[in-house]
């Protein structure tokens, strides 16, 4: 399939005003780089021209333009990915539904909310605050409800509550024609034809765009208990997860740092935790189960060497403490000024996942580079952020070189390249190795078949 794509000139943007309105369509240099760019290493490239959407009509609208321009669409939710997925490639037009941002019905009774694709996790989880509802992905960042459908999200609350895909029950969709297409009813089973939902969601926007969700929403549990807890080593750490897991503990959270990343933590959030590799805990349910799952757990740290359990049983304390996590990235950045990070996302299963840690861990000390381990571990997911220098090319490329270490090793023993930051275009190298030529070539058929022009999001997952 060729990559020959048209061009956008006045006549195009007078027809795109038209569809919208003229003040939600821009293509100032600034507007338009910022919007080719994520929080990512990989290099910004701009669209030509960013519209601004407030409804599925307008962008069917948009996209039947482009469809018949044949020029690219990338949307775009609030640029916070990691593998390069808003930046584009081949120019176009970039699609920003931040403006969608209704929440159209929330149903208590059926536990289910439906909203506009750029309402963001945190916007809904205030809304509902006073429903007595949650809705549990949290992946830190506070990424659009479209954008985490289209990554396939997950974070820090996958261990129980599973990922984005567990957790969507329907979408509203734009084809690469333009038509709109409901992919589900409110049901929460079906056996009816090819699941499209699913279809859709890590799509990253190259076979449609999402914007409309419907999600599952959960009670908010009667007691939340939150701790942190120091280990002498980081296979010690590991262990207590693998061995929490595997009692079946129905745990909430259960996040690793090592020591670089908990000093890192300290340092950026003015804390003043162990500098020795760390569990943060929380656990949800009636404050009886709660106390079971403690002490379960308790019994099982105390037995890899961790005793120090400090507790955070406030909200502002556990919001205090999560938050410390949350900017874990940005924390480890500012180790290094001026500096940019690899992140990886590789997820194992979790009989492998100290074997696969500690090797990481021996790369890194190898290494030259400064870095650090965090990981949403009770699901076998971890990251090593590598930080280099932009101004050092041999940095980027040790980083590079540590981080395909890393993806080889999770493939080797059965797991993914990603397990939750996505393809984009960042990863595509390693989609043959995890898959095999035929599964990659199924995915082509699929983007062929939906996109025959190959206009929505060009260069993304699959390459033509």
């Amino acid at each position: 399939m060729a990559e020959t794509y048209g061009t956008i000139d006045a006549q195009f943007l007078a027809a795109l005003k038209d569809l919208t309105a003229e003040d939600r369509v821009s293509t100032s240099q600034a507007l338009c780089e910022q919007h080719g760019t994520d929080e990512s290493y990989h290099t910004a490239q701009a669209p030509d021209v960013v519209v601004f959407t407030l409804s599925t009509k307008e962008v069917s609208d948009v996209v039947k333009l482009c469809a018949d321009h044949k020029v690219p669409v990338i949307p775009y939710g609030t640029g916070t990915s990691l593998e390069g997925h808003v930046a584009a490639l081949h120019g176009g037009v970039c699609i920003d539904l931040s403006q969608m941002s209704q929440i159209m019905e929330v149903r208590p009774e059926d536990l289910d909310v439906s909203l506009q694709a750029g309402v963001t996790r945190k916007t809904l989880n205030e809304y509902l605050r006073d429903t007595g509802l949650f809705f549990p992905i949290d992946p830190g960042a506070d990424a659009s409800l479209g954008g985490m459908c289209a990554t396939r999200a997950s974070g820090t609350n996958a261990v129980r509550y599973g990922t984005m895909r567990e957790n969507v029950l329907s979408l509203t969709v734009v084809t690469p024609s333009g038509e709109i297409v409901k992919t589900s009813s409110r049901a929460k089973k079906s056996a009816a034809g090819y699941d499209l939902t699913r279809l859709y969601i890590g799509a990253e926007g190259t076979l449609g765009i999402i914007t409309e969700v419907t999600l599952r929403l959960y009670g908010i549990p009667e007691s939340i208990s939150s701790a942190i807890c120091p280990f002498n080593s980081l296979e010690d750490a590991v262990n207590t997860v693998i061995s929490t897991i595997q009692c079946g503990i129905p745990i909430a959270r259960i996040e690793l740092l090592d020591e670089n990343q908990m000093e890192a933590v300290n340092k950026y959030s003015k804390l003043d935790y162990a500098l020795s590799p760390t569990l943060f805990f929380e656990f949800h349910g009636s404050p009886a189960g709660v106390a079971e799952q403690v002490e379960m757990v308790k019994d099982l740290a105390e037995g890899y060497g961790g005793t120090d359990f400090q507790w955070a049983e406030r909200q502002e304390d556990r919001d205090r403490l999560w938050t410390a996590r949350h900017n874990a990235y940005y924390a480890a950045l500012a180790m290094r000024p001026g500096c940019k990070g690899v992140s990886s996302d590789a997820c194992v299963p979790i009989s492998r996942l100290a074997e696969a840690i500690m090797e990481t861990k021996a790369d890194m000390e190898a290494s030259s580079l400064y870095g650090t381990i965090v990981g949403h571990v009770g699901d076998g997911n971890f990251h090593a952020l590598f930080v280099f220098d932009p101004d050092k090319p041999d940095e980027l490329a040790e980083a590079k070189r540590l981080n395909a270490r890393i993806v080889e090793r999770a493939i080797r023993m059965e797991g993914t390249c990603t397990g939750e930051h996505g393809i984009g275009h960042g990863k595509m190298k390693y989609l043959e190795s995890e898959f095999g030529e035929a599964g990659l070539e199924i995915m082509r058929s699929l983007k062929r078949a939906l996109d025959p022009d190959n206009i929505m999001n060009p260069g993304k997952i699959v390459s033509l």
